[in-house]
């Protein structure tokens, strides 16, 4: 009983802590890559595992719950999939069009689909975690697909992309691992969501941290040697990764969400799958293309703390009006 206590704790601190966390795991693998390093192998796997566990919460209910309002869905798949792929390429195509490597960086990005964290932030918010999870789900299983068609539509001229392979790789560490968690979840009548997936919590958290800190082994030649050039990436990464999250906010607000759709659409909006881009970007591109992707590790949960304060003035403001 002491050691289930002491092994969901450590899930527990590894999530509470995250925003500290994931930036130490870049600094050991700037600092050793060889120790991490012989990982790499591993990390399709690991990942598989993170989806599987983050996925167990979904049941065939929440899907009809949430698509009897698809609206908030298709704002965030079509802003997700379609308009941040295409604004990260004009717009690194504008900075940095002279290195098409760093330009496909920035498009594989945000080609990603939507993070699993999203469903904590939307909960902690106190937002739909039905239509969260609906949203995830449709990113998923859609990615496998729609990464290979963006990066072959955008950047097929300027770098070559192997397709098939990241159809193969992304089946294997999204979408399969999704359905079956579904199809577990659902076929046990909600008894893997209680039993299964709070075990598997921590678990699936180391999964994160070793899967960041591997891939981030890749950069670090370009970190120790950083260039003008590589910094303005940084500035460029970091500058776009909060415009996307304001842009949630004004999707949401644009579409009048009420608040318990409000958070779903803000953070999905914002907030991408990073290892899965950092996986693909090890696996089929030069080791320039995972740079623009990993240093979104250094944003992402930092910028959602802050934009998630900043859309609480939001709610709160919807929660008086109808007192006014």
């Amino acid at each position: 009983m002491k050691l289930r206590w002491a092994w969901l704790s450590l899930g527990r601190f590894i999530s509470k802590h995250l925003v500290l966390l994931i930036p130490l795991c870049l600094v050991i693998a700037i600092f050793a890559p060889g120790v991490f390093s012989p990982l790499r192998p591993l990390v399709p796997t690991l990942f598989a595992l993170m989806t599987f566990q983050s996925s167990l919460g979904n049941r065939i209910e929440n899907f009809r719950r949430a698509l009897a309002h698809p609206a908030p869905i298709i704002c965030v798949i079509a802003f997700a999939h379609v308009i941040l792929p295409l604004a990260a390429w004009l717009l690194g195509r504008l900075v940095f069009g002279s290195d098409p490597d760093i330009v496909a960086g920035i498009v594989l990005e945000y080609s990603v689909p939507i993070a699993t964290t999203m469903v904590m932030w939307v909960s902690l918010y106190e937002g739909s975690t039905a239509t969260a999870l609906a949203a995830l789900m449709l990113s998923t299983l859609i990615a496998p697909f729609s990464i290979p068609a963006t990066l072959q539509i955008l950047l097929g001229a300027q770098v070559h992309v192997e397709t098939w392979g990241m159809i193969r790789d992304m089946l294997y560490m999204t979408a399969i691992p999704a359905l079956a968690a579904l199809a577990f979840n659902e076929l046990s009548h909600g008894w893997a969501s209680e039993h299964v997936s709070q075990p598997l919590a921590p678990a699936a958290r180391i999964a994160l941290l070793l899967i960041v800190t591997t891939n981030t082994t890749s950069i670090s030649d370009y970190i120790l040697h950083l260039t003008p050039q590589l910094g303005a990436v940084l500035v460029f990464i970091g500058l776009f990764a909060a415009g996307s999250y304001l842009c949630g906010i004004l999707v949401a607000r644009a579409t009048h969400q009420p608040r318990a759709t409000f958070t779903p659409v803000a953070f999905g909006c914002g907030m991408r799958n990073i290892s899965a881009g950092a996986v693909l970007a090890a696996q089929y591109f030069p080791a320039a293309t995972i740079f623009p992707v990993i240093v979104g590790t250094l944003f992402q949960q930092i910028l959602a703390a802050l934009f998630g304060k900043l859309m609480k003035r939001q709610l709160d403001r919807m929660d008086d009006a109808p007192a006014r």
